[in-house]
């Protein structure tokens, strides 16, 4: 493979596809599988049984598919699989799963994730996320689509974050943030919705005032969430097109461990 620099060192069973690129002193496993176009950084180690799709780009010093951090953890044949088009920078750590929780590490497809960051065991992050420098996820964290998270920031074990929300640079993150919301700070506080970034991604304005109006129920206007919870399933009638907005609400507020933040 004219691709792999001489100076890496992968395992026979390793399964790369012949477009996949190796730079210098990368270290992959036997277990590993890397799909089409995927370009593997100088000093990355890529190791367990970890599953890479195409065209992502791995940059430089990276550990990924590294065991948990979890005393638990003993050995077990527990997975880390990553989608495709990420772009992983310098000294991220991505972690295999424990079989407590399921045994898997998942990163979606077409996310930014940025220098320092850490994924822990069996956290779960969905599609075109932003993670800004630094961002920390403990394990069992789930990151819905479109999250956007601020450098410096952590988040709490079993923390779930809600598809379109932001959380905000240096946040300390221990309760559930529901989708659309812009939270920021320690103690964690909700500053509004994600105008800005609902805007970018053309919801239409009807949609837009959906997500405002849940925003009020939720936190403007002194319910309590099983009373705001009711009103936002009343929103499917005043405003059909923003149905499926409403619903992805119900269900994350009626799924919610953690409580949510305030």
């Amino acid at each position: 493979m004219s691709n792999i620099h001489p100076t890496a060192i992968v395992a026979d069973g390793a399964r790369l596809d012949p477009s996949v690129t190796v730079g210098p002193y990368a270290v992959i496993g036997e277990h590993v599988s890397i799909g089409a176009g995927t370009a593997v950084g100088a000093h990355c180690v890529i190791d367990g049984r970890t599953t890479i799709g195409a065209d992502n780009r791995i940059f430089q010093f990276n550990s990924i598919g590294a065991i948990p951090q979890d005393k638990k953890y003993a050995g077990e044949p527990t997975e880390l699989v990553i989608g495709d088009r990420n772009t992983i920078r310098e000294f991220c750590t991505l972690n295999l799963g424990v079989p407590q929780a399921g045994g898997i590490t998942t990163v979606g497809d077409d996310n930014w994730i940025m220098a320092y960051t850490h994924i822990a065991h069996d956290c779960h992050v969905g599609n075109h996320t932003t993670l800004a420098n630094n961002t920390t996820l403990a394990g069992h964290v789930h990151l819905g689509d479109w999250v956007t998270v601020g450098g410096l920031t952590g988040i709490h074990q079993f923390v779930k974050v809600g598809a379109h929300a932001m959380v905000g640079f240096a946040s300390a993150v221990s309760q559930d943030v529901p989708p659309f919301m812009l939270v920021d700070g320690n103690p964690l506080a909700v500053r509004g919705y994600n105008v800005v970034g609902l805007r970018r991604r053309g919801f239409s304005p009807e949609r837009i005032a959906a997500v405002k109006q849940m925003h009020k129920l939720i936190y403007r206007q002194g319910l309590t969430l099983e009373a705001a919870r009711a009103a936002i399933a009343a929103l499917v009638q005043s405003a059909p097109q923003a149905s499926e907005d409403a619903a992805m609400m119900e269900r994350f507020l009626a799924d919610a461990t953690r409580g949510i933040a305030r």
